[in-house]
């Protein structure tokens, strides 16, 4: 694979490539660095409501219907993405409708009409209901915790918004976060595929060469003074299940220990034979699966890791889950058992060669937020992850201080004080 190339044009707009030439399918995408961490204070889920906005129909094309059937036609089909400080706009598409692709997506960028809004807010209602019990408290574990773990922050905040902050954004709202937000030195064009450089590039400068740059605002900086654990959160649902987060503040999206923490993901719950799999359903049969994540930013960074099991079995899921933590803390993994997940690990690394939309990810969204790396990089970094770094990791991100827990579903007060004894000690 070449080089990815990069170019900014004189507006600030950085256009990479990703030259694939043996793969028959090309990936086109818009990366923005805004997204809920910079939502204005009570009008949460405004980036996410933006994002929308922008499928609601263009100067060119007249609705949504149109901007579908336009990408259609290419052979590809469209979509959108907004996370805590990112938001996406992309499209697989036939390599040979590349240039088009990004027709589209320009119009879409350039010059969106914002109408519609009423009904797109009920349809963003209808997401942001999803997350709400009938007693109308959020059940989102990554909201629970995240308020725990970034109080008074946009971090914390659930990225599709809250009912009554969705009910009070205006089409004012929305052009000016459109104007703020929305500008070629906050943005990067990536093209995956058998595609060329220069010809994505020349485009870019047609297409959006006259996209005006502007001053950017600050974000809105984490307090360096967040509050301490071991801290739980419940709140109770009806759903026949429990539903667990245990979360622990880690490193920053540029940190040297991302690998470290990307391996002990793996080694916690990044398969069959993940320890938490085996202990929690090959060993006790208490869980049908567990999974584990890592939500990395600018300043800061979390590892979570979610479970669900019956009522009956929260204290004893909980009480193996954190025995593995201690175990990962108490001595280093053995070499057996590193060397597997370092294999599969490298091998999902080569595997994503073969994905356009995973390239353009790798360089597209790494590039707009300054951590862009080659495969070959990573897998360097991944061969040298020792098992001392492991431990030296998974030590500092157990301390008491540093748990954080949120329990959604049919807790009894009972069960509250087991799982607060047990989280503590």
């Amino acid at each position: 694979m070449k080089r990815p190339g990069c170019t900014t044009l004189a507006n600030g707009l950085r256009v990479v490539t990703v030259e694939l030439p043996h793969l028959h399918s090309a990936d086109v995408a818009v990366y923005l660095k805004v997204g809920g961490r910079n939502d204005p204070a009570g009008k949460t889920g405004l980036s996410h409501f933006l994002e929308h906005m922008l499928f609601r129909g263009t100067a060119d094309y007249a609705s949504s219907l149109e901007i579908e059937a336009a990408f259609e036609s290419l052979g590809g089909g469209i979509n959108a993405a907004t996370d805590a400080d990112s938001t996406c706009y992309y499209g697989r598409i036939h390599p040979r409708f590349a240039v088009q692709g990004l027709e589209i997506l320009a119009s879409m960028l350039l010059r969106p009409r914002l109408k519609g809004i009423e009904l797109e807010r009920r349809i963003i209602g209808e997401e942001a209901l999803e997350d709400i019990s009938q007693d109308g408290d959020e059940i989102s574990p990554d909201v629970v915790v995240g308020r725990m773990l970034w109080p008074d922050h946009p971090l914390g905040e659930s990225t599709v918004g809250s009912l009554e902050d969705i009910a009070r954004i205006t089409e004012q709202d929305l052009q000016q976060h459109l104007a703020t937000w929305y500008r070629p030195n906050n943005a990067v064009v990536v093209a995956a595929g058998p595609v060329q450089h220069g010809v994505m590039v020349e485009a870019a400068e047609r297409l959006l060469g006259g996209w005006q740059q502007a001053e950017l605002p600050s974000m809105v900086p984490v307090s360096p003074q967040l509050p301490v654990g071991p801290s739980c959160r419940f709140v109770r649902d009806s759903d026949s299940q429990m539903t667990m987060q245990l979360a622990f503040r880690a490193c920053h999206r540029a940190a040297p220990e991302l690998t470290t923490l990307k391996l002990l993901r793996r080694i916690l719950a990044g398969g069959g034979c993940s320890r938490l799999h085996l202990a929690l359903r090959e060993r006790l049969g208490l869980i049908y699966s567990v999974d584990a994540s890592i939500g990395s930013y600018d300043e800061t960074g979390c590892l979570s890791i979610d479970l669900s099991t019956a009522p009956e079995n929260l204290a004893t899921v909980l009480k193996a889950t954190l025995a593995e933590w201690r175990l990962l803390a108490a001595a280093p993994v053995p070499e057996a058992e590193l060397e597997q997940v370092r294999t599969v690990y490298l091998a999902d690394l080569d595997y994503s060669r073969d994905s356009v939309s995973e390239m353009g990810i790798r360089f597209g969204w790494g590039t707009l937020m300054g951590v862009a790396r080659s495969i070959d990089e990573d897998q360097q970094l991944v061969a040298q992850g020792s098992a001392a770094e492991l431990q030296e990791l998974a030590t500092e991100l157990f301390r008491p201080e540093n748990r954080f827990l949120g329990v959604i579903g049919p807790i009894e007060s009972s069960d509250q004080q087991e799982i607060e004894r047990l989280l503590q000690r």
